[in-house]
């Protein structure tokens, strides 16, 4: 038995090398709690989560004084009893992102500890259906960015071998999204996909107003066009357009997922492995949406997604927006435009930890 003796805590904030706008807010600072599992045969597992820029310490605070008092003396194999006991001992601020963001830090750390005690890399222990998948970026797409600039960055992506780039859309008209979006299209031909994603900026009637453009743009998803809360409206929007309506990273429990796949309100799943909390609901929501023939391509960590990808058979794209550079030995394997899982036991994230020391906001916290 993989017997829980001690849980390391700690946060990193990382900045962002490149400028990340979108139409609703920035992306200042990837705060990284982090949690570290060691048992009593030496094994040690590392997770993490993230936000944006704010909530970070408030998600330390919830494992160190609720969450991660009670895997002492538990048996880390016991991955989905752990869960639930974990997500029914904060039921009262569940479902939210805070809790889902803490949840998610010790379910990554449990599965990099299964995995490697069982000497299996993540992609392979977790299913196992594929072995690469194509790349998107996002990098370059942001809101800011005029069409020159996402012209010069599309073109060197699809040099690269990249399958396609997300552009941010909200501008304050819809002719100028049209502007960036159409000097993208000429730029790369009809052959290369163009995902847009308007981070939950638009109402209704606006977002049914853009689809109609979008659809003369062949785009490959309308991302986030309203609020994440909103099943309705998005399959009413779903009822008016051809554009793929792509959800999921605002999303924080298998339950809301299944309300938009059983209300047809969304045709790509973008489930996010931190905000859905980890990788035990992750893998049931990929698999919830296979059963509705629905892809799963997920937002943002791509060094988590890329396993997690390549272990179901529904995923479709990683998404490129490199971030843990500073915090790792090795980075993404990239090849012709395709993301490779690692082939080494765990999560297949090669944590630097003198740098994590480094860039740690405080000393780490110690439960025994």
């Amino acid at each position: 038995m993989a017997i829980i003796e001690r849980v390391e805590l700690g946060l990193v904030n990382l900045t962002p090398k490149a400028k990340r706008t979108d139409a609703i807010q920035s992306f200042v600072s990837q705060e990284t709690p982090m949690v570290r599992v060691f048992d009593r045969d030496g094994a040690i597992g590392s997770g993490y989560s993230y936000t944006i820029g704010t909530g970070g310490s408030a998600i330390v605070a919830l494992l160190r004084d609720h969450l991660a008092p009670l895997l002492i003396g538990r048996d880390a194999e016991s991955i989905e009893a752990i869960w639930r006991d974990l997500l029914f001992s904060t039921h009262a601020t569940s479902v939210g992102a805070i809790t889902s963001l803490a949840l998610a830090a010790v379910d990554t750390a449990l599965w990099d500890l299964s995995c490697r005690r069982a000497k299996l890399p993540l992609s392979v222990a977790a299913g196992g259906a594929k072995t690469s998948l194509p790349l998107y970026t996002t990098e370059g797409g942001w809101l800011h960015l005029e069409p020159a600039a996402l012209v010069d960055d599309a073109l060197a992506a699809k040099a690269q071998g990249f399958g396609g780039a997300k552009i941010k859309i909200g501008r304050p008209h819809v002719a100028e999204d049209v502007a960036r979006l159409g000097a993208v299209r000429g730029a790369v031909g009809a052959d290369w996909d163009i995902m847009t994603d308007a981070n939950q900026g638009f109402t209704l009637p606006e977002a049914i107003r853009r689809a109609r453009h979008l659809e003369a743009l062949d785009v490959a998803w309308f991302e986030e066009p309203m609020p994440a809360d909103d099943v309705g409206a998005h399959r009413e929007l779903a009822r008016h357009t051809s554009v793929p309506i792509a959800i999921g990273e605002s999303l924080y429990s298998i339950s809301q997922f299944k309300d938009y796949l059983q209300a047809q309100a969304c045709s790509i799943v973008q489930v996010d492995v931190a905000r859905i909390g980890g990788i035990t609901p992750w893998l049931k929501v990929a698999h919830m949406a296979e059963a509705f023939n629905v892809p799963v391509c997920p937002h943002f960590l791509m060094e988590l997604h890329v396993g997690l990808c390549c272990a179901v058979p529904n995923s479709r794209w990683v998404e490129y927006i490199p971030q843990l550079d500073t915090i790792t030995r090795t980075q993404l394997a990239i090849r012709d435009g395709r993301a490779y899982p690692s082939e080494e036991p765990g999560l297949g994230i090669d944590w630097d930890w003198d740098a994590i020391g480094r860039l740690q906001s405080a000393k780490p916290i110690v439960l025994r």
